[in-house]
């Protein structure tokens, strides 16, 4: 009866660790390596469990992402410590949210049950298949949240990640966790001049992988820099989010943030502000304040930030381009909201319990469908706002003509935690799967100038208040996975699939010659 008991014990609390150990693989720690451990101990735990049914099975999938998600989304609380009607949900997030994510793991699990996994490399694609495509799933369903896919692991090491401007960040994915499964063929049934074999093999695409980074890193710096005619200042400007609950005076804002940007009259220059410095007023209502705009720049400046605005009677969270006296020149509608941040799901069921937003307002914004690229003078960009970096293959589909990427973002709603840094990692993968440079300006976040090859030329910390200075950029040619997008992961899928029913057929006729013998 003891041991009964102690067993069914094991099956909640072994998964569940799995997965906390697994999330400090992830940014700000990298230690990728974990995972050739964890992964094996998740794919053999599965195995031996699966005997007990497919609710077992799932209920390790599940605890294992609960595990995974809860070490690593712990910050989400912070976003409610900001006024009082959102603290009694602080459990909500640290608990359901983690919960609710790992049920994607479970139906990983879940599936795999049907296909009865073997200490076998079949098995080994199956279950890389399904968690690929379930994490993929994961981007897309109630608006997606693709955030702290595995792969994000290798955020440090540039010269594995080259691969991602073929490939991208799901197919990567994907060959990651098939990777990191390797260590299990050591348990497996086969002959010994097999296992060294696969081991070999991957050793060998592992090795071409790094090689190929290596010549493409080495291959950019050989490219000629391009001297832009103005300088392009990111802006760090530290806003307390907690300011703005007080009802501080914008003009006060605008100026301090004025101060901080240093204008130089008779110097070209694009200022990039992150979002939410303004968070109090509305775009429409920059026009009372032109005066100090006109004061402090001039003809030869372009202001970049990120602001609300409205349009009839919906709300937008904006990136806009201003000349010297607060004219619009170029606009952008955010594409990719928040849930429960900038919009409230089942708005009039929840807004009748006295829910709203975690933003300032009671209305959500409203999204916008279609992402253009901007045009200042002879530089182009596509803009991004916040949250919307976290995206793989959705950056432009249909203009593959820019020069840079700009990312504002607000970090503040992360408090001091690892929120800023993974979502840091992300602006460096987009960077490496477009082959663009990377302009991101984040208010309490991460600030930085990111190369197409994901290195870090300029960096401001989230405790950091000033600018970077931008004076030349490389215009790096299109990558392919910029051209095709996430139909790449698809045809690795096809092939997986392909590869499965190959290896299934060949044990299947293997068996039959054995009996027949």
């Amino acid at each position: 009866m003891t041991s009964l008991i102690q067993n069914k014990i094991l099956i909640y609390i072994i998964p569940f660790i799995i997965g906390l150990i697994t999330s400090f693989s992830l940014p700000p720690y990298g230690f990728f390596f974990i995972n050739f451990i964890s992964f094996p101990l998740l794919f053999f735990f599965l195995l031996i469990n699966q005997n007990k049914g497919k609710w077992a099975s799932f209920k390790i999938g599940w605890l294992f992402g609960f595990g995974y998600f809860i070490s690593n989304l712990y910050w989400i609380s912070n976003s409610l410590t900001f006024e009082e009607i959102f603290k009694p949900l602080i459990p909500f997030s640290l608990i359901i949210i983690p919960l609710f994510l790992g049920l994607f793991y479970g139906l990983i699990t879940f599936l795999c049950f049907f296909f009865k996994l073997n200490k076998n490399f079949y098995s080994i694609l199956i279950f890389s298949f399904f968690f690929s495509l379930i994490e993929y799933l994961r981007s897309m369903i109630f608006g997606g949240f693709p955030w702290n896919l595995i792969a994000y692991s290798f955020t440090d090491y540039l010269q594995l990640i080259q691969i991602l401007s073929l490939i991208g960040t799901y197919t990567f994915n994907l060959l990651c966790i098939t990777f990191f499964l390797i260590p299990s063929i050591v348990f497996f049934n086969y002959k010994k001049r097999k296992k060294i074999f696969i081991f070999f093999f991957s050793f060998l695409l592992i090795f071409i992988n790094f090689l190929y980074g290596t010549s493409k890193i080495n291959k950019y710096k050989e490219i000629n820099k391009t001297d832009l005619n103005f300088i392009i200042k990111i802006i760090s400007p530290k806003v307390d989010i907690k300011r703005f609950f007080k009802n501080e005076t914008p003009e006060e804002t605008i100026l301090e943030l004025i101060k901080l940007s240093e204008p130089e009259y008779s110097e070209n220059t694009i200022f990039v502000f992150p979002e939410g410095v303004l968070s109090n007023i509305y775009l429409q209502d920059l026009k009372n304040f032109s005066n100090i705009f006109s004061e402090n720049f001039s003809n030869k400046h372009r202001i970049i930030l990120g602001i609300s605005s409205y349009e009839n009677s919906k709300i937008f969270n904006s990136l806009v381009v201003l000349d010297k006296d607060a004219n619009i020149l170029a606009k952008y509608d955010k594409n990719k909201l928040v849930p429960f941040g900038e919009y409230l799901p089942f708005e009039n069921f929840l807004g009748s319990f006295g829910l709203k937003k975690i933003t300032q307002g009671y209305k959500s914004f409203s999204s916008s469908d279609e992402r253009k690229v901007i045009k200042i003078d002879n530089i182009s960009f596509i803009p991004l706002i916040c949250y919307e970096v976290i995206y793989s293959g959705n950056i432009n589909r249909k203009n593959h003509d820019f020069d840079f990427i700009i990312n504002i973002s607000e970090d503040g709603w992360f408090g001091d935690s690892v929120g800023p840094h993974q979502h840091f990692s992300h602006s460096i993968f987009r960077s490496i799967e477009e082959g663009k440079n990377l302009v991101r300006s984040a208010n309490n976040g991460i600030s930085a100038h990111i190369d197409a090859t994901g290195k870090i030329i300029s960096k401001l910390k989230s405790t950091d208040r000033g600018f970077i200075k931008i004076r030349n950029i490389i215009k790096n040619k299109n990558t392919f996975f910029n051209s095709y997008g996430n139909k790449i992961f698809f045809y690795f899928l096809i092939f997986y699939i392909s590869l499965i029913f190959f290896l299934k057929k060949r044990r299947m006729n293997e068996e039959k010659l054995f009996i027949y013998k």
